[in-house]
């Protein structure tokens, strides 16, 4: 069946979901509102920003609805009144079953995860984090559970050795892009069938809290380097040396086992190594407290005496 024009509401916040928003304005279909969180203090200068979703609302000449807490009346009043099809939500905040009532259609989500694993708000840095070789993106039907309603399309897509969060994030907000589309397209025409997501495999991806980024080395030497990629470049791993932070950037599994105990770093072979337990990590790229990025050879070599992260 040929697809017919649907009206959507488009719901999202940070960078994510602009390729999205900027594929699905381009499309047959209508993108009656966008709907993003109210400007916030963003960067060191404190000032007022608005999200990157309505940068990109404006850039398209979209009309645009602030709302932090979509169970706000003055939110259900205008879907009502705009009466979508669909409602196309990426990257936004869990909508309550008030607003899965309105549109015609239903709900759908954008997840950048194989659903059901890596359900929650930072699927991406848990994948790398855990060591997975592989993830993708997810569309499905919103229902009132986290990252819980039935599948309508995926796509995967694999996870190099040394890829960051940041190198993955890019990819998949692009592949998230393109399957968004061809599930919207899939629903207009009512081409699709739905898949349920079933409680096997599931896996939780909770939002971090900076301490989650601090790198322990009394743990193996890959499991150290997955946790260093997966935090770049945000939050931002990091550790301590000398009761000052240092943020750990770039690093590689070392391929041979270094006997250095877990936290000591020592130039072996003109590379940065840190004892782990078991094995080593390679580090890179840091940035002391204060100071600009350096490689890791330059840090441990600038340090007097004996370097021991904790």
């Amino acid at each position: 069946m040929i697809p017919h024009p649907l009206r959507l509401v488009f719901m999202g916040n940070p960078g994510f979901a602009v390729p999205a928003l900027r594929t699905l304005a381009q499309s047959m279909h209508s993108v009656e509102c966008v709907v993003t969180g109210t400007d916030k203090k963003r960067g060191r200068g404190g000032k007022k920003s608005p999200s990157e979703v309505k940068s990109e609302a404006n850039m398209l000449g979209l009309p645009v609805y602030e709302c932090d807490d979509p169970s706000e009346q003055e939110l259900q009043k205008l879907l009502k009144t705009i009466r979508p099809d669909l409602l196309v939500v990426v990257a936004y905040k869990m909508l309550p079953s008030s607003v899965l009532a309105i549109p015609k259609i239903g709900s759908v989500n954008l997840h950048a995860s194989l659903l059901p694993k890596y359900r929650g708000a930072a699927p991406i840095h848990h994948a790398i984090m855990n060591g997975e070789k592989e993830t993708g993106c997810t569309v499905f039907l919103l229902d009132e559970g986290m990252d819980t309603g039935k599948i309508i399309a995926t796509s995967s897509s694999e996870i190099g050795w040394m890829e960051t969060t940041g190198d993955v994030y890019h990819r998949l907000m692009h592949v998230g892009a393109e399957l968004l589309l061809e599930a919207v397209q899939a629903l207009a025409s009512g081409t699709y069938t739905l898949k349920e997501q079933g409680d096997g495999g599931d896996t939780r991806a909770p939002r971090l809290r900076p301490e989650d980024a601090r790198i322990r080395f009394d743990q193996d030497g890959i499991r150290v380097h997955n946790h260093i990629r997966a935090m770049n470049p945000f939050p931002g791993a990091w550790t301590m040396f000398m009761d000052k932070k240092i943020k750990l950037i770039l690093s590689a599994p070392a391929m041979d086992i270094q006997t250095l105990a877990p936290g000591t770093g020592r130039v072996i072979n003109g590379k940065a190594m840190v004892g782990c337990n078991p094995g080593s990590v390679e580090i890179l790229k840091v940035r002391p407290e204060g100071k600009k990025e350096m490689d890791g050879v330059s840090f441990i070599n600038g340090c007097e005496g004996e370097v021991v992260f904790s």
